[in-house]
C-alpha cells in the first residue's frame, strides 16, 4: 500500500465568485448611501441557485439585486455590512415606503390604476 501523506495545496478560492460578491457589495453600498445611509435586506431563492437580494433603505425606498448563488449573496451582504432578515415580513416590510405608482399597480383598475391589457 502506498503512503499517500503528501500534503496537498488548499483549493484556490473561486476568484470569479469573489469578484461577483465584491461587485454586488458595491451595489449594495451604493443603494444604502443613496437611501438614508444604511440598508437592510433579505435573501430569497429564485430559481436554479439564483438568489434575490431584497433591499430596504433607511428612507423606506426598496430595490432588488440578483446574485448567481446563495454563497455569493451572503458574501456580498457580509462585505457590505447589510443587516439580513430571515423573512420579508413584519419589521422589515413595515419599513418599506410605497407611493401612488406602486399602489395603483397593485390595485390596478380597482382604484383607477392602469389597466392590465392581458386581462381584457
Amino acid at each position: 500500500m502506498a503512503d499517500d501523506t503528501t500534503p496537498q495545496a488548499p483549493a484556490a478560492p473561486d476568484a470569479r465568485a469573489d469578484r461577483k460578491a465584491a461587485r454586488l457589495a458595491r451595489q449594495i453600498d451604493t443603494f444604502a448611501k443613496s437611501h438614508g445611509g444604511s440598508a437592510e435586506g433579505q435573501l430569497a431563492h429564485i430559481a436554479r441557485g439564483t438568489v434575490r437580494v431584497a433591499l430596504v433603505g433607511a428612507d423606506g425606498e426598496w430595490g432588488n439585486l440578483v446574485a448567481p448563488s446563495l454563497d455569493v449573496a451572503q458574501k456580498a451582504a457580509e462585505k457590505a455590512g447589510l443587516t439580513l432578515h430571515d423573512d420579508f415580513d413584519g419589521e422589515l416590510a413595515a419599513k418599506v415606503r410605497t407611493g401612488p405608482y406602486e399602489w395603483s399597480r397593485m390595485a390596478g383598475i380597482q382604484i383607477g390604476g392602469p389597466r392590465n391589457p392581458a386581462a381584457q
